[in-house]
């Protein structure tokens, strides 16, 4: 009771027009920077960071909340309309959310990407306000065996991308681990893989990674059809607004979506990324039409949009309750904390609730303006699509150009930018898919660090890997998705052969 009425003092702090006003200007920021590659919210929240110094901490906190979640709306719009992704953790909305687009349902796209982020961010602050402790205490029991493991899992959704060819999915996968090697070994500070380029030690930015393989590609295939003469504009078929047919497959992606988003976001340094892949390729296992994700499947869009932001507020949870930030915009809003003199841990929720709770349901309200803000601009959104392709082409390379050099104003970013775009161009050509190698560069860091940690601490024992409880519950979920990826096909091959209909799934494409 005592936490249900901290909870509405909440509310009714949120709700002070001065709280209101600095949530607007940190949503509309959030939305529009999130669109842009390379700048994204941790961009924008470290720009405005120095801004706010002198202001009141809540509403200051507030503005730089609403820029975090702010930019996974904003994020979706440009890897749903451009197949350029905002952010790194929106990469995955590309696989069927551009698709979508291209088919004409760009505007139902934009709105079940709406729908989803409320969604999800609307469980995720609810999980924050009751779970946030309880979480954070279990999240203090993953060591470097229990990552590895959890990495490991995750690493075990490449079965669901390899397609036809396991062999394309595994060189894809590899590919992504190597990339994820270039730059500072930190375990002997030496530099690996940067041949003598200076701009190759700090390692690839993953970013131009993904800009390149989606964004660039896309322009190069796009120039491939204006040769061949079938380049033209996308028209819009039938309504704006999402079928009830769309919504019935987008449902249940959204709820398994946001509680893989929440729960993965809460581990401290797992980040949206993991959550997202993981959320998609969950959908692609329990829908019955698998073959349908990466052409248009709605649940292929909704699942990552809901993980995406639920593992936002996820994220908070150790920020809030152990000072340990859960992403690296957590990182800088922990900074903030620090600026105004507020130490986050165990003590903030009885020394400071107000604080706490004040911004804990500021994010309710956000959710709320951001599907304000964004569902009215759909049907203006959309008219990208109709912009001539030679001039809409010519847009997503300035965007991805202009975002990828603001990373580090690096001109050997744009080289690597354009040899990702080649890359990628090549790998829709041959039929090898793209999700393994980002999710090969997304965990290899993490991989190899707790793996050589683990290592040190058990003194070179592998049974340390499976130690604990945790590390080898992980281990047999990671066992049995490479078994199911592998029995699963068989058996529904062999329902099809003797007539009897898939029982495995729930419908969605």
């Amino acid at each position: 009771m005592d936490i249900l009425a901290q909870v509405a003092h909440g509310f009714v702090v949120a709700a002070q027009p001065t709280n209101l006003w600095f949530l607007f200007i940190g949503a509309l920021l959030g939305t529009v920077f999130g669109m842009m590659p390379g700048i994204g919210a941790s961009t924008t929240i470290a720009l405005l960071l120095p801004v706010t110094f002198g202001m009141d901490p809540l509403p200051a906190l507030i503005m730089l909340s609403g820029i975090y979640y702010g930019a996974m709306f904003g994020g979706a719009g440009s890897a749903i309309l451009l197949n350029t992704p905002g952010t790194a953790s929106t990469a995955m909305t590309t696989m069927d959310g551009y698709p979508m687009a291209r088919n004409g349902r760009g505007g139902a796209a934009l709105a079940i990407a709406a729908i989803a982020s409320f969604c999800a961010g609307t469980v995720g602050v609810i999980a924050l306000s009751g779970l946030a402790i309880p979480l954070s205490i279990f999240a203090l029991r993953f060591g470097p065996a229990e990552y590895f493991m959890l990495m490991m899992f995750a690493l075990t959704a490449v079965a669901g991308f390899t397609g036809r060819s396991v062999f394309k999915g595994l060189l894809s996968a590899a590919l992504g681990l190597m990339i994820a090697t270039v730059g500072v070994d930190m375990q002997t500070m030496t530099f690996r893989y940067t041949m003598g380029v200076p701009e190759f030690q700090n390692g690839i930015s993953f970013l131009v990674v993904i800009v390149g393989l989606f964004a660039i590609a896309e322009v190069l295939r796009n120039v491939e059809l204006w040769f061949q003469g079938a380049a033209s504009a996308v028209r819009i078929k039938g309504r704006l607004w999402f079928t009830a047919d769309e919504w019935r497959q987008a449902r249940g992606a959204i709820g398994r979506g946001s509680v893989i988003g929440f729960l993965i976001g809460v581990l401290p340094g797992t980040g949206g990324t993991i959550a997202t892949v993981l959320a998609y390729d969950c959908e692609r296992k329990v829908s019955r039409h698998p073959e349908r994700f990466g052409h248009g499947a709605v649940a292929g869009l909704a699942a990552p949009e809901a993980a995406n932001n639920a593992a936002t507020a996820g994220s908070l949870v150790p920020l809030l309750t152990l000072g340990v930030p859960g992403s690296g915009t957590a990182a800088i809003l922990l900074a903030a904390f620090i600026m105004y003199g507020i130490q986050p841990g165990p003590l903030l929720f009885q020394h400071q609730p107000e604080l706490v709770w004040g911004l804990i349901n500021s994010m309710y309200l956000g959710n709320i303006m951001l599907l304000i803000l964004n569902l009215p601009l759909i049907g203006l959104f959309v008219r990208i699509l109709y912009i001539p392709p030679g001039i809409l082409m010519g847009l997503i390379l300035v965007i991805a150009t202009v975002g990828t050099y603001s990373l580090n104003n690096s001109v050997v970013d744009l080289y690597l930018l354009l040899g990702f775009g080649v890359l990628g161009y090549v790998f829709r050509k041959t039929g090898v898919p793209i999700p393994p190698l980002i999710l090969g560069l997304v965990l290899g860091a993490g991989m190899e660090q707790n793996l050589r940690q683990a290592m040190i601490i058990s003194d070179g024992d592998p049974s340390y890997l499976v130690g604990s409880p945790i590390a080898a519950t992980l281990a047999v979920l990671a066992l049995l998705v490479v078994g199911s990826s592998i029995v699963t096909p068989v058996l529904k091959a062999r329902r099809r052969a003797s007539g009897i209909p898939d029982a495995v799934g729930n419908g969605s494409p």
